[in-house]
Formats: structure tokens, sequence, C-alpha cells
């Protein structure tokens, strides 16, 4: 028996550095294969033959390759923009830069030697995963693979990377067996559909280069930095996490609001040696030169609508099999898109649906998503999402797009908070052998959005944008101000919520920055003619500030909804069973803004937020109406109006639409919304709603969605018309409590 070495060589230096090594490190019988280049495709091997003969003999086989380090700048190895204008890759010199490398800098140059394989090992491997394969392929892809680990713990773990994703799919037997029934059952032949499917292939995956992976990550690290102070996370905590993935499978879920969220998780994992993310992006960003890019940086893209075309889905579907029986991390976007609103979008169960089915049939006996918060003091695109939810046209991706959006980081815009939730384990939610329901879907869809908001941190922008924009019009003093979040942060500490930095320490000076950083960015206005100066939101800037009022009010709906359930109470009489019956019909109002928690632990929930006021509110509830109007008179702070009051103007407006609509022809939601903007802005100018932030497609979007649950577009049921007036009338009834909740708050502002 002798040892036979695979040598992966891309020129006549490596030939000459594996060969001196074999010869000082070997003193058994030894023979030398050269194997197929993996990183010069075209390099002659001639050995092919020679390796079929070794294996049918009883020979251990050890992989060897040469090593090329790139440059080490501040401590670090990898790859920069200066090294661009280097002629070839730092990791993958021509052969007269490895011939000055070895004069120069011979540290940059290894012999890496792989674990070892025997030929029966080789061939039980061979057969009993792709015997579809000869064996010589089967072998040197072995020993690639084999030589991508050995070099990782030269490298770093940021560079665990797969390699030849494509072959190693395209040759499974399951795949052929996939493709082969899809081309029956669509009656064309296996050939074509086999050729199509390799191309969806090709459209799809990721194509990792250790070269980009660095020079993206450099990239990321200069461009943030030109807008924002610091990227602020737990280091910790992200390790942990990162351990838990050298197990099980991990899938980043994180909030979607910038199209900077990628790119800011992308750095944190590289910066901590961690293997990059498979990202599905949508086939929008997929335009030159950005896509090229980033697919090598991991993104992988997808088709926004592709549901008659099946052989695509399986494709994809085998993709995402692969990636996680080989545990590669994933991560998507649960939203689908940005958030325009500021708050969590509802989710969308296709990638889920797709992860959750390779749980269900073993392809990992354990899968975690990980819910993450990533919330900016301010974002870039603010100003582009108030003008969409006004109706104007997305702005399309292209590479213009891409340089304006550079092109807003000259300004500041605080920091990057990124806040990891508890892990999801998918065996919590779904059973292995068992038929995968949309409802198990929806239900782990939703514990994720849930634990992204528990993580979401509260910034002083949020709080200082939710007290100006609770008076309408109205413009506050720093002292007013400093009072007005008071109440707020008292109740954010009483309630133990997350945020970015110490809630209860602003004086009136590090308002005052605050103020005037929101001020610079277009969203406050200042008046400075008077002897103090005062700042206000106006009507133009209402909905980029409600951006950010909207980022925390998830931490205040549950207290929102208890003042109106008390509203609605104390109008009847009293009584518990009254209580949590407005509850309840305030929750399903609202159940397509807000992710709610089963119906046992909301109500728990509302209960605990009563209980900061008055322990015995359950007893002042049956007591009747007096008690309910001394317990809100006790509530601080009040919330439904500037939590609840948008939400509600934007519903009563889609409802009086719906209603003028005749329920004999079918609403064309495309038309319809924009009939929803022209009423909203007549409304405004009539003041029959109060907030300019109401007169948004994304609110009214919302609204139709409940409506449609609701069955009220159903143009064959005869109770539509009807049942559209009760709509309008029953969101009429809560915008007048609010109105409740709004005059005592103000009554509390001047003193009574």
């Amino acid at each position: 028996m002798a040892v036979v070495y695979l040598t992966d060589s891309s020129s006549p230096v490596e030939d000459r550095l594996l060969e001196r090594w074999i010869v000082q490190h070997t003193k058994e019988p030894y023979e030398a294969v050269c194997i197929p280049s993996s990183r010069r495709q075209r390099r002659h091997c001639g050995d092919r033959h020679r390796l079929e003969e070794l294996l049918a003999e009883d020979h251990t086989f050890v992989p060897l390759r040469v090593a090329w380090l790139a440059p080490e700048h501040d401590g670090r190895r990898s790859v920069r923009f200066a090294d661009l204008f280097r002629p070839g890759d730092p990791r993958d010199p021509g052969t007269i830069i490895q011939l000055l490398i070895l004069r120069l800098y011979p540290d940059r140059c290894r012999i890496i030697e792989a674990e070892s394989a025997s030929a029966a090992d080789l061939r039980e491997a061979w057969e009993r995963s792709v015997p579809d394969s000869e064996l010589v392929d089967f072998v040197q892809r072995r020993a690639f693979l084999a030589l991508e680990r050995a070099e990782r713990s030269l490298r770093g773990n940021r560079y665990k990377v797969p390699r030849f994703v494509r072959k190693e799919i395209l040759n499974t037997k399951a795949f052929a067996d996939g493709v082969r029934r899809i081309a029956d059952e669509e009656h064309i032949p296996y050939e074509v559909a086999l050729r199509r499917a390799a191309r969806y292939l090709k459209e799809i995956a990721a194509t990792h280069d250790p070269r980009f992976i660095d020079l993206v990550a450099n990239g990321i690290e200069k461009l943030y930095r030109r807008g924002y102070r610091e990227i602020i996370y737990s280091r910790s905590r992200l390790h942990e996490l990162l351990d838990l993935g050298q197990q099980h499978p991990l899938v980043f879920l994180p909030s979607h609001k910038s199209n900077l969220d990628h790119l800011v998780l992308q750095f944190i994992l590289w910066e901590n040696d961690a293997p990059p993310n498979h990202t599905a992006g949508g086939i929008n960003m997929n335009f030159f030169p950005v896509g090229p890019i980033v697919r090598r940086t991991g993104v992988f893209f997808i088709r926004r609508s592709f549901k008659d075309n099946e052989l695509y889905k399986f494709v994809l579907q085998s993709y995402l099999d692969y990636l996680i029986e080989n545990r590669f991390s994933l991560e998507w976007y649960l939203e689908g898109g940005r958030s325009r609103s500021g708050k969590l979008l509802p989710p969308r169960y296709g990638m889920l649906t797709y992860v959750a089915d390779a749980y269900r049939r073993e392809k990992a006996d354990e899968v975690f998503m990980l819910p993450i918060s990533i919330t900016y003091d301010q974002i870039f695109d603010v100003e582009s999402y108030a003008a969409e939810q006004r109706g104007l046209k997305k702005q399309q991706e292209s590479f213009g797009w891409f340089l304006s959006s550079v092109r807003q980081f000259r300004r500041r815009f605080g920091n990057i908070h990124i806040r990891f939730g508890e892990p999801v384990a998918l065996s919590e939610h779904i059973a292995q052998h068992q038929p995968l329901g949309r409802l198990e879907v929806k239900k782990l869809a939703f514990e994720i959005a849930t634990r992204i908001n528990r993580a979401t941190p509260i910034t002083p922008v949020a709080l200082v944008t939710a007290a100006l924009l609770s008076a309408e019009d109205r413009a506050f003093s720093i002292a007013e101000l400093a009072e007005e979040i008071g109440e707020m942060c008292r109740y954010v500490t009483a309630r133990h919520l997350p945020v970015t930095e110490p809630v209860g320490s602003k004086n009136h000076d590090e308002l005052r920055v605050i103020l005037d950083t929101l001020r610079d960015n277009g969203i406050v206005t200042a008046y400075d003619e008077g002897p103090e100066t005062v700042y206000l939101i106006r009507t133009e800037e209402r909905l980029q500030a409600a951006y950010y009022r909207n980022s925390i009010i998830h931490f205040f709906q549950n207290s929102a909804i208890a003042e109106l359930a008390l509203v609605g109470t104390a109008e009847v009489g009293g009584g518990l069973d009254v209580f949590w019956k407005e509850v309840a019909g305030l929750r399903d109002l609202l159940k397509f803004e807000f992710f709610f928690p089963d119906r046992e632990r909301f109500i728990d929930e509302v209960g605990d937020e009563l209980a900061l006021t008055d322990t015995g509110w359950e007893r002042a509830v049956e007591d009747g109406t007096d008690r309910i109007r001394a317990l809100l008179r006790a509530k601080y702070p009040l919330t439904a109006h500037w939590v609840l009051r948008p939400f509600l103007d934007a519903y009563q407006i889609v409802a009086d639409a719906l209603t003028a609509h005749s329920p004999y022809v079918e609403v064309d939601k495309k038309r319809f919304l924009d009939e929803c903007l022209a009423l909203g802005r007549q409304y405004r100018l009539q003041q029959r709603i109060s907030t300019e932030e109401s007169i948004s497609q994304v609110l009214f979007s919302s609204a139709l969605a409940l409506a449609e649950n609701r069955g009220l577009l159903d143009i064959d049921d005869p109770d539509c018309g009807d049942a559209r007036r009760r709509f309008a009338t029953e969101i009429r009834a809560v915008r007048h409590r609010i109105d409740v909740i709004e005059a005592l708050n103000a009554t509390r502002r001047v003193g009574f």
C-alpha cells in the first residue's frame, strides 16, 4: 500500500513547490497524481487514467494544494480596494506574481494537506451518494472539498462557501428523478427539461468568490461610515448564535427597513470571521454591475413570480435542500420588501414554506430561525418612502439608482443597531414526516415577527417624533418636549422595554442635538425668531417623521387598545365581559396592522398594561362608568390618539370609499387605492381626518386587505353594500373613542 498525493496545481511553480514538499515530508513509498486545477480550469492534466488504476488498488489518497494568502493589513489578511489596482488576484496569482511573492513575501505561500482517505472508503462513499457519476470525478470533487476545509483553518471561516454546487445538485439521482417526473407531467422531453433546470439553477445559485467577499466587506465599511458612526451589536450574542450554527443550519431573518440591511449584517459576519449567508434577493436587484458582484458574495436571485412554473419551483427547492443539508446559513426578509411605514410588514410565507418542507423531509434534524432587528437612528430612504406612500411610483433599481443612493451618505444619520431575538426551533412548530399545513407556517411566521418586534430597540429619534406628532400642527419648546417625552420614558422604564441608550437621562442640550439632526435631514422645522426656539413637524414632513414613530408603536399597541376598550365599556355602564368583547373586536379590526400573540397571551398582556396603572383595575371595570373614567384619568401615558389614530383615519377613508363604490361592480385594487388617495386629500382639507400620515397607500392596502378578509369585496354577496356601511360605522365609533382619549390628553396638557 502506498500514499497517493492528489495535487491540485495551477502552474509549473506550484508543481515544483508540491514536489519539494512531498520529498521533504514523505519517507514511505508514494506517487503523485495531478487532478484538474480548481483555479485554472483550462490547465491540461493527463493523469485521469492513472488515478482510475490506483483507485482499483488499496492505497491512501492525500489531497495537496498551494495556498496563496492575501497581504496583511492592520493585522488582518484580506483583499482591499487598493489590491484591485495590482495585477492578479492576491489569493490566486499568476505564474510571474507567484515567483515575486516567493522572493519578496514567502510567508504568503503555504502548502495545504487535506484529510486522507482510503480507496475503499472513497468507493463506498461514491456508491452511497452518486452512483450515476464516475468514480474518478467523485474522488476529484471530494479532494477539492477536503482541501477547501483544510484551507479554511488557515484563512478563516469567513471563506466557508460551497464549491461545485451546480455540479453536485445536477448529479444527484433525486434531482434527475424530479426533473423526469415534471417532464412527464408536462409532456416534454427529459433532455429539454434537464437543460431548462440547469439554466434555472445557474440563474438562481450564488457563486461565492473570496476575493469579492473581502472587497465588498471593505466597501461596506467605507460606505456605512460615510453616513453612520458605528454598528452597535453584541459580539458575544452573535458568537452564541454562530456556535449554534456549528451543529444546525441557521436562517437569519432580519427586519427590512433599508437596502443597507443586508450589507451591515454581511459586514458584521465578515468582521467576526463567520461564513457569509446565502441571501435570497429579488431578481430586480440583479442589474449590472451590482448583481454579478453581490452574487459572488452569497446573494442568490429569485424571480418575483413563478406560481405556474413547476420546474422552477423544484429547482429552487432542490437548491435550498442542498444548503440546509450541508448546514449553510440562509437569509431573507420575512416581510418580502422594505417597510415603507416604519413598522413590521405582514410576513410572506414562500421561502419559509420551502425551508419548513425541507425540515419535514429530514434534510436536517433541526433548523433554527433567527429573528433579527436592524434599527437606524435615521435612514436615508425615508424621503422616497414618503413619496411612495403619497402615490408616486417606486424608482426602478438600476446602476444610476445605486449611485444616487450612495450619494445620500453625505449626511449624518447616527448609529445602526442590530439586536438578535430568541431563536425559534422548527421542531417546536413543524412535525417531520407529516403533511405541511399553511396554518403551521403562518403561526411560525407570526412567532418570528413577534420576536423581531420584541428585539427592536426604542431610539431617541422615535420618541421625539412620537411626541411631536402627538399634537397636530403644534410647536414645542425644548422644555415642553422634555415633559412630553418624560411620560413615555417612565412607561418604557416600567415595562423594561429595549432601548438604544438610557431614556431617562435626556437633558435639554441632548434633546437639542437630536432635533438639530432631524432638522438637517428635513424631518423637523425650527422657528427661532422668538425669544426661544420651538420645533414642529410640518404637514409635508409628517409622513417621514411617522416612519420613526411607527418603528416603536408595537410596544404601545396593547396600551392603546386597553384605553379604547375602557371608553367603549364606560359607554354601556361597565362590566368585564363587555371590556373583553371590546378588546377582541379591536384586535380583529387591527389584525392586518399588528402582530398579536394567541388570544390567551394577548388577554394577559392587556391585563398587565392596566395593572401598571391600578392593580385593582378589574374591580374598577365591574363597578361602572365613574370608576372606569377615574382609571383612565389615572393612566399615564395616554397613547391611543397617537398610536392608532393614523391607522383608523386611513381605514375610515377606505370604508367610505367602499361604501360609495357600487357593491355590484368588482373593485380594481390599483384604481381604488388612487381613489382613496384623492378622498384622503379631500378629507384632510375638510378636517375630517386629523393626520397627514393617514393618507398613505401602505395603510390603505392594509385596510383593503381587512375588507377583503371580511368579504366586503364579494360582489356576489347580496349583503355586501350593508356590510360595507356597517364596517364604516364600526370604524367611525372607534375613531370617536380616540377623540375622547385625545380630549382627555389635551386637558392634561393645559393643566386640568
